[in-house]
């Protein structure tokens, strides 16, 4: 019961929208109706600016990392707190809030990767600004950090549940991005630092 609990609050801590809130509380923007729609950090850059962006990303990832944290506190070590994160990001892309139209995950996915191995989000973030910085593309650079993020954990060395709720990470991160590959192909995707109409 308690861990069902955990998982249940979780999800609902993921719920919680900071990017619209914050775009919302500061610009009095919707960013459903600008840009993209979504309302992930990088639809709030380009929407609202840098500010209502950076508190949007503290709060994406801080839900991913509280997440990890309560697990681990109320209910020990193991890949349980990680599971506890996916429930995170699940709730950040599927949030009750918003009738299940959420965000990307990105942002959360990093959080709960800060709490459970810092390591990995090191590398990770790495990865993210070496194509972040070739390509200008904020979405490219996502979908290559979700498909190298089981890749990083199998190099480094991992537990066969810690590699597939991995897999199961970068599907949904994969999945999420589907609008901005269709996008990258046709070559309309939003470079970093263009601004939404």
């Amino acid at each position: 019961m308690k861990h069902i609990l955990i998982l249940a609050a979780s999800y609902l801590l993921g719920s919680i929208p900071f990017g619209l809130l914050i775009a919302k509380w500061w610009a009095k923007v919707d960013v459903r109706q600008h840009g993209s729609g979504n309302i992930g950090m990088t639809n709030v850059l380009r929407t609202t600016g840098a500010f209502c962006a950076a508190l949007t990303l503290i709060g994406d990832m801080g839900k991913g990392m509280a997440a990890v944290l309560i697990a681990r506190h109320f209910a020990g070590g193991g890949t349980f707190p990680l599971v506890a994160g996916l429930a995170a990001v699940f709730g950040h892309n599927w949030p009750i809030f918003l009738r299940f139209k959420g965000g990307k995950g990105v942002a959360t996915i990093a959080g709960l990767l800060v709490a459970y191995k810092p390591w990995v989000a090191g590398v990770l973030v790495v990865i993210w600004l070496a194509v972040l910085i070739a390509s200008r593309y904020i979405s490219l650079a996502s979908i290559v950090v979700a498909v190298c993020l089981p890749l990083v954990l199998a190099i480094f060395g991992t537990q066969a549940a810690e590699l597939l709720l991995a897999l199961i990470m970068a599907a949904v991160t994969v999945f999420r991005h589907r609008s901005n590959i269709e996008r990258l192909r046709t070559g309309t995707e939003f470079r970093f630092g263009e601004k939404a109409s």
